[in-house]
């Protein structure tokens, strides 16, 4: 069985370039194991197919996550939120997760994507203009994190007044998942955690005192009617609500800094891009399989099995890596490449993989190139602020800039 020292997964410059990692442990296994911690990482396409069809040994429900404070050795920690702790969609198994997902689809149907289109480009219109006035700026703050945090805004139905506070909570799953916090750090992101389910539930207790033709069409008031209906409980409906913020504004935030620090470091590329806009669509593409904002998630272990010939016992923990696999050389040709020639470029695993398959993929798709897009048209040469070189957080999970200093013109 493969194994690596558990402090070299929590190294610095493993947070900020995991892929040299992951290849590592993807040669020694393709299940290796983190120290003795009883977590290991799935780190290669055909491991992962694997263990996302047997949801009956392994499952999305997060039950324990990996630690470390730097005082003691990394170790997996109960995960326990002061409120909203339930599983839903992203760490529901079915029956529920299904039922979790169809409330879902209504609202992320393609008509009701495209018809947010517009508004989503005037809004990344107006911050590249002022992105380009100032001559550059950290991309992250203009564009890079309101955009999303815009997306979940309308898609709740949320008040205008709301951006900040969506901009914030949306970016804090990463942190409360990041591994690397002290105790006073993760109680204040408990306690914040809390203070989001609580405004999520004083929002859905508003619509569902609304009559149903009042309600209008949002997801939240998708989620009123199926709690009425009582399809979900009212603590299932917020927790989904809740889930959305970092499912959809931290990942796709994460995907959009990738991809435009890639464009900022590659002049040629850049210049390609924009005398063909038609092949933003297969750059969002490589851009999430070389940058996949989760690099993974977590599964369960509920009984004595084996994955890949790793012997594993009811309590263990997987990691299943995207990030690893989208450079899985048995499954791509010259994986650590950016290619816009690939034949499928869509059937990365950025967006996950089986019943889990991210929900809200076309609408990330739409939002990540519709800002590319803009940010292109809008300018006309984008370079890296080398007084201030971009910084990933600190996150064994999430791939996200926290800053990404451009000068633009």
């Amino acid at each position: 069985m493969g194994r690596i020292d558990a402090r070299a997964f929590f190294a610095r410059s493993a947070l900020e370039q995991p892929c040299d990692l992951y290849a590592r442990m993807r040669e020694l296994a393709p299940v290796c194991a983190i120290g003795d911690t009883g977590a290991y990482l799935v780190s290669t396409h055909a491991a992962i197919e694997d263990a996302v069809a047997r949801q009956d040994e392994f499952s999305a429900n997060l039950r324990r996550v990996l630690l470390s404070t730097g005082a003691e050795p990394p170790r997996l920690i109960p995960m326990q939120l002061e409120e909203g702790g339930l599983d839903v969609i992203a760490t529901a198994d079915d029956p529920a997760h299904s039922v979790h997902r169809r409330l879902m689809m209504p609202s992320l149907k393609a008509s009701r994507i495209a018809a947010l289109e517009e508004e989503m480009r005037a809004f990344a219109r107006e911050r590249v203009d002022a992105l380009r006035r100032a001559g550059g700026g950290d991309f992250c703050a203009a564009l890079g994190e309101p955009l999303p945090a815009w997306v979940v805004l309308r898609m709740l139905d949320l008040g205008d007044d709301a951006l900040e506070a969506i901009r914030r909570w949306a970016m804090m799953g990463g942190d409360i998942l990041a591994g690397r916090l002290d105790s006073a750090r993760m109680s204040f992101l408990m306690h914040e955690a809390a203070e989001q389910f609580r405004y999520l539930a004083a929002h859905l207790d508003e619509l569902r005192a609304r009559p149903a033709a009042q309600r209008g069409q949002s997801l939240s008031a998708t989620l009123a009617e199926g709690v009425d209906q009582e399809r979900v409980s009212r603590e299932e409906a917020i927790g989904i609500l809740s889930i959305l913020f970092s499912a959809a504004g931290e990942s796709t935030a994460g995907l959009l800094g990738s991809a435009t620090r890639l464009l900022a470091s590659d002049p040629a590329l850049q210049q390609r891009l924009r005398d063909e806009p038609s092949l933003i669509p297969r750059f969002v593409e490589e851009a999430n399989r070389l940058e996949t904002p989760f690099k993974f998630h977590y599964r369960s272990v509920q009984r004595r099995t084996q994955l890949c010939g790793t012997e594993l016992v009811e309590g263990d923990v997987l990691l299943l890596c995207w990030a690893a696999a989208n450079r899985d050389p048995q499954r791509w040709d010259a994986p650590d490449a950016l290619r816009l020639d690939r034949a499928r470029p869509e059937r990365h695993l950025g967006f996950g993989h089986g019943i889990h398959y991210c929900v809200g993929a076309p609408l990330a798709r739409l939002e990540v190139k519709v800002a590319l897009e803009e940010l292109l048209a809008g300018t006309r040469e984008l370079r890296l602020d080398e007084t201030t070189p971009p910084a990933h957080v600190p996150s064994i999970m999430v791939r996200r800039l926290a800053q990404l200093h451009l000068l633009v013109r």
